[in-house]
């Protein structure tokens, strides 16, 4: 066999798209929920204002919160945030740690009072821009690659994927321009073009030969990295009434725009650097999307201030593209017999296709429902409770000429589940100037424990890791100042949640019904937040 190093850059524009997809649960988790974000006093409060109202954030909770307004308010907030990362795979731990500014909302009010003539007291229209979610994250892990049976390895992924593939088939461009159901998977192809798989292996087994014709099967040690960023950001449109200071009605319609980024390296060795491979990945995602949303607020007694929120959120109509690219480099030497060696030449044979591939798709995300209380003693103390459900697993995904995607839509149905999420906050006024507050969030989790991402035999997709994410909890405190017009809220908010991360899955049986992955690399994530509010009220 010709020793040659070979490296692939797959930067293919797929054509005739509508039986291929790329597209995931994980992808379509990514764009549902929201960070706990908005205002220094919405998160001081652990965003638990539905029924209190009287902050710009509420519109996009619940919209009849902005009908408390009495008067016009303009108001900007930006903040500092340390990201922090911990990982533990078999022992092997990895800590970063990042620092990060961001703008997170900017909107106004303008309030209309109608009179006390009649019912309807005031109207009032507001529009703010907030960030529903950062992207920003970076991830590391290394260590061995095996399960309670032993080691397990990436390229038996692609063995699986490429398994029935011809020679001649892949020796043609066809397997990365090719659309329909027949098409290749492009990372069987890929790494069948450099080696690190041999033609027609269903599993790869790599392993290493003893001076006595005695099988030694291989150690396998991954690392990965990866670097994500981007947010999704919305648009928010408000009206509100306030009947009688008693009832408050409100809708918005929120206009969504999105930007994720990821650029993510696998690299897998064997022991005594026998032979190593890498891959590369970039991706990303844009697009926009809409929705619509109703609430009230009702005061049930004359005498007390005590209040009851409700509020409902339609789907978000996702509109989105897809952009993704890979490089695959191998010194790999597959033998004819199954054993591997290290390539020692380093030449290059480098592919080039034109484009990179665009896929483009929708999302239609869950109905979302919210009940909330609110409560005042005076002018001294605010308290506010919230309760806030999605059902996860009733996500769509469709082709961008709107059929359905059978397949991953199935996949959501199974791998996702519906999201409970609680906040509970207090202000205080120390006095009248001032004020200081705290709150709690928490998220549960929207994935089952054992949810995987699967890669489709026809599939364009090129990156095989995964992360099934824990409950969240989100602590927070926060301190204002109010003046006659000018005020100024500082809020600070620790977001910490759980994952478990796979580099990779394998797909093992005459039928590939078998589901292997390696153990678990454990994962802390925390960021640490301090937010600015500045706005003034006249």
């Amino acid at each position: 066999m010709k020793n040659i190093r070979f490296a692939i850059v797959i930067l293919c524009t797929l054509v005739g798209t509508t039986a291929v997809s790329a597209q995931n649960l994980y992808d379509a988790a990514r764009l549902m929920g929201n960070d706990l974000n908005g205002t220094a006093r919405f998160v001081g409060m652990g965003g638990a204002m539905g029924a209190l109202g009287g902050d710009i954030s509420t519109m996009g909770t619940n919209p009849a919160g902005m009908g408390i307004y009495r008067s016009n308010d303009v108001m900007t907030t930006f903040g500092f945030s340390n990201i922090g990362l911990k990982s533990n795979t078999n022992g092997s731990k990895n800590e970063l740690d990042k620092f990060r500014g961001s703008f997170d909302n900017v909107g106004f009010v303008i309030s209309s009072r109608i009179g006390h003539e009649t019912a309807l007291r005031f109207v009032n229209f507001g529009f703010n821009y907030r960030k529903v979610k950062a992207f920003d994250k970076n991830m590391a892990m290394n260590g061995l690659m095996e399960d309670m049976e032993g080691p397990l390895s990436q390229s038996d992924l692609f063995a699986s994927l490429s398994y029935g593939l011809s020679e001649d088939y892949l020796s043609s461009n066809a397997a990365f321009t090719d659309g329909g159901i027949d098409a290749a998977p492009w990372l069987g192809a890929m790494a069948l073009r450099t080696r690190v798989i041999g033609l027609n292996d269903s599993e790869n087994n790599q392993y290493a030969v003893d001076s006595e014709g005695n099988i030694i099967h291989l150690p396998v040690m991954g690392e990965y990295t990866s670097r994500e960023k981007g947010g999704l950001h919305s648009y928010d449109f408000n009206v509100a009434f306030n009947i009688c200071d008693r009832v408050y009605f409100g809708a918005t319609i929120g206009a969504y725009s999105v930007d994720y980024s990821r650029n993510s390296i696998y690299r897998e060795s064997y022991q005594g650097d026998v032979s190593n491979y890498s891959l590369e990945n970039w991706f990303d995602t844009s697009g926009t999307g809409f929705d619509f949303k109703l609430g009230v607020i009702v005061r049930p007694f004359e005498s007390s201030s005590f209040r009851i929120g409700a509020a409902i959120h339609t789907p978000t109509w996702f509109n989105l593209e897809d952009r993704t690219s890979a490089l695959l480099i191998s010194d790999i030497d597959m033998n004819s017999d199954g054993t591997i060696g290290k390539d020692e030449l380093y030449e290059y044979d480098t592919m080039e296709f034109p484009g990179e591939s665009k896929t483009k798709y929708q999302l239609v995300t869950p109905w979302k429902y919210n009940l909330s209380l609110g409560y005042t003693i005076g002018r001294s103390v605010a308290l506010g409770a919230e309760y806030e459900y999605s059902d996860y697993s009733s996500a769509k995904l469709k082709y961008d000429d709107g059929m359905r995607m059978e397949d991953e839509t199935s996949q959501i149905k199974t791998g996702l589940k519906g999201v409970h999420t609680l906040r509970v906050g207090a202000e205080f006024k120390l006095a009248p100037e001032f004020a200081f507050r705290v709150g709690y969030n928490y998220r549960t989790a929207a994935m089952y424990d054992d949810t995987f991402k699967r890669i489709a035999l026809n599939s364009i997709s090129t990156s095989t890791e995964f992360s099934n994410l824990k409950a969240t909890n989100n602590y927070t405190l926060g301190f204002g100042y109010k003046g006659s017009a000018f005020y100024a809220d500082l809020a600070y908010q620790l977001n910490t949640y759980k994952e478990d991360f796979y580099p990779f899955y394998n797909e093992v049986g005459e039928h590939f019904e078998t589901i292997f992955v390696p153990n678990a690399t454990k994962v802390t994530n925390t960021r640490h937040q301090v937010l600015l509010t500045l706005g003034m009220r006249f």
